[in-house]
């Protein structure tokens, strides 16, 4: 028997056919990409092949559901009961658009697919998407007569398209036969964002369980549209309106839900742009969702926040009847108030007179001047001067009262050494007041104008965050007045302040400084001396002094840069009123003739000071007798 060798040639041959399979198998491996790419697929067949866990029973795969067989018909009938009609339509889609708006409607759901607002951008120039990539569901849920349960998300509805004079119209049927069917139409008018949606049904009260629930499901993710996630967050929450025209809203932070009764429209309101459902027909009771998804600006999200809006629908005689609309737009106050439903309360304007100057004076003011001026940096100046114009009556009426103050100090200082000590607090106060009424002269005089200013701080506060008109547009460095005005980057985060630096925050709070600095000394003049127990009021300034800058710096560094632009032109134009007023206007001399000349006249007391008098008087005799008990 001839003795077998070993052979080392077939095993090198071995050994390099066995490199180059694993060489081939490394290099054809698919990539994380390829992989990511067919789990979708593989959803999306899922999704397609299945109308609901009933229907996968029924139907093995996605051409199933298009066949019109007589045996694919009574798998349908056997899973969708009367609705089987619904697996024999193609899984296709309808545009309807005009010139502000495209919208592309399913079969699947005949609800909207993708949700198109022409003429606007995201943040990085690309189409601004309100409804994509499945970030949105509106869905019916009910129970059929066969003890079904179904949702329409996951039927498939046959669309017809059609004119109606200037209107477009998309009918959306889910049919049961061409006589019985459950309809959702869409209705487009040119050049608006709002469309007329119907949801009717014809014929089917002896198909529809009446006795079951039918709820209305919406829920969307929004998409992120601007540069700043957080700020977007801070103005995007959920409005709705009640029955009695009660506005109200989901909390702005975090995670926040609400059930209401008598709702007629619910709003998902983002920064600049909103996707708002109404209804003609309120909704009994409402369960509204909102969570924030992220709020942290490293992370390159897609999406800011998430919505959800459930609630049950009522039948007619058995039958749906309910005539609703889409508003998918922007939140512009214009467009907005001219429908009528209350929907320019979307816009946040501020609650009580700060809603009212801005709708009063601020809107019709930045209007006029949008008329006649393209640049937006230029209107915000302007409108900073005719602001600063009709406060510095107020201004003056201030430094005015600070001159009067600054002429009385010494005899305030006098009242002071002659009455020191707790005990002699309330002789001290009244003999101060004495002096201050004899001389027509109040502290609250220098108060009351700073008090009437605060209302425009806080309108104005309001009013250019929720501008749409200043939305990406630019002005010197800043490319986007609607965002922060970055000049540089920074590697780090910065908790509160960013990671970047905004120059207009940085000049605003350089002239806030320089004002406070000035208001000081002002304030100064109508103090009176620090009293014993009261706490020192030059260091509380002081500190104020540098306290509101450094606030301006760290938190207005995420802000509109148009807010920031609009508190550093305007206290650069109060510093210049003020200088005005105490070197060309204020005559200290001729006020203090003028307090002498009212020392000597006559002063009638109020029934006010009377009363105020009288208990001082009180509170000084009680402090008298507790003394003489001790």
């Amino acid at each position: 028997m001839e003795e077998k060798k070993f052979d080392f040639n077939s095993l090198i041959g071995f050994v390099l056919l066995g490199a180059i399979m694993l060489w081939w198998m490394y290099t054809n491996q698919p990539t994380p990409e390829e992989l990511e790419a067919e789990k979708n697929k593989k959803t999306e067949q899922v999704e397609e092949n299945s109308t609901s866990s009933t229907v996968e029973n029924a139907f093995s795969n996605s051409e199933a559901l298009q066949a019109t067989d007589s045996l694919s018909i009574e798998k349908a009938k056997s899973a969708l009961g009367e609705f089987a009609y619904s697996a024999t339509v193609a899984n296709e889609e309808t545009v309807l658009e005009n010139d502000v708006l495209k919208l592309i409607i399913s079969n699947k759901g005949g609800q909207i697919k993708e949700a198109l607002i022409k003429n606007y951008v995201t943040y990085d120039s690309l189409p601004l998407y309100m409804v994509k990539d499945q970030n949105a569901s509106f869905n019916i849920n009910f129970g059929t007569s066969g003890n079904r349960i179904l949702n329409t998300k996951e039927l498939m509805f046959e669309p017809t398209i059609s004119n109606n004079g200037s209107k477009k119209v998309l009918s959306m049927k889910l049919k049961v036969s061409e006589n019985k069917y459950l309809e959702y139409r869409y209705e487009m008018t040119p050049d608006e964002y709002m469309v007329d949606f119907y949801v009717k049904s014809q014929g089917l009260n002896s198909t529809i369980n009446s006795a079951q629930q039918i709820t209305l499901d919406w829920s969307l993710e929004g998409f992120r549209h601007e540069k700043s996630i957080r700020y977007e967050n801070q103005q995007t929450e959920m409005y709705y309106e009640k029955d009695d025209e009660d506005i109200d809203y989901l909390s702005v932070g975090g995670e926040d839900d609400a059930d209401e009764n008598d709702v007629n429209w619910v709003a998902f309101k983002q920064h600049f742009f909103s996707s708002i459902l109404i209804t003609d027909k309120a909704f009994e009771n409402a369960r509204l969702e909102s969570k924030t998804l992220t709020e942290d600006e490293e992370v390159d999200t897609t999406f800011t926040k998430a919505f959800y809006l459930k609630a049950p629908l009522a039948l007619e005689g058995g039958e749906f009847n309910y005539k609703m609309n889409w508003y998918i737009g922007p939140n512009d106050y214009q467009i907005l108030k001219k429908y009528d439903r209350n929907l320019k309360e979307v816009v946040n304007l501020g609650w009580g007179i700060f809603g009212y100057i801005n709708r009063l004076i601020f809107i019709p003011v930045f209007n006029f001047l949008q008329g006649f001026i393209g640049n937006y940096g230029l209107i915000i100046i302007l409108l900073t001067i005719v602001v600063r114009i009709l406060m510095s009556p107020l201004v003056y009426k201030s430094y005015l009262s600070s001159a009067k103050m600054k002429v009385l100090k010494p005899e305030m200082e006098e009242i002071n050494k002659r009455l020191p000590g707790k005990e002699n607090a309330m002789k001290r106060q009244q003999e101060t007041m004495a002096v201050q009424s004899k001389a027509g002269v109040s502290p609250l005089s220098g108060c009351i104008p700073a008090v009437l200013q605060m209302p425009v701080f806080f309108a104005l506060f309001r009013f250019f965050p929720s501008n749409i008109d200043l939305r990406q547009k630019g002005f010197l460095w800043a490319d986007d007045l609607s965002a922060y005005d970055s000049v540089f980057e920074l590697p780090f985060n910065i908790p509160m302040y960013g990671s970047h630096i905004s120059l207009f925050p940085i000049l605003a709070s350089v002239a806030i400084f320089f004002y406070m600095r000035m208001s000081q000394s002002q304030q100064m003049n109508m103090q009176q001396p620090t009293q014993e127990g009261m706490p020192d009021m030059q260091k509380m300034m002081k500190m104020m002094m540098y306290f509101s800058p450094v606030m301006m710096l760290i938190f207005f560094n995420m802000y509109a840069s148009s807010l920031s632009l609009y508190y550093f032109v305007s206290n650069l134009l109060t510093i210049t009123i003020m200088l005005i007023i105490k070197n060309y206007i204020i005559d200290e001399e001729k006020i203090h003739a003028k307090i002498q000349e009212n020392k000597k006249k006559p002063k009638k007391e109020g029934k006010f000071r009377k009363r105020l008098n009288d208990a001082m008087k009180q509170a000084q005799e009680q402090q008298a007798k507790q003394q003489k008990k001790r």
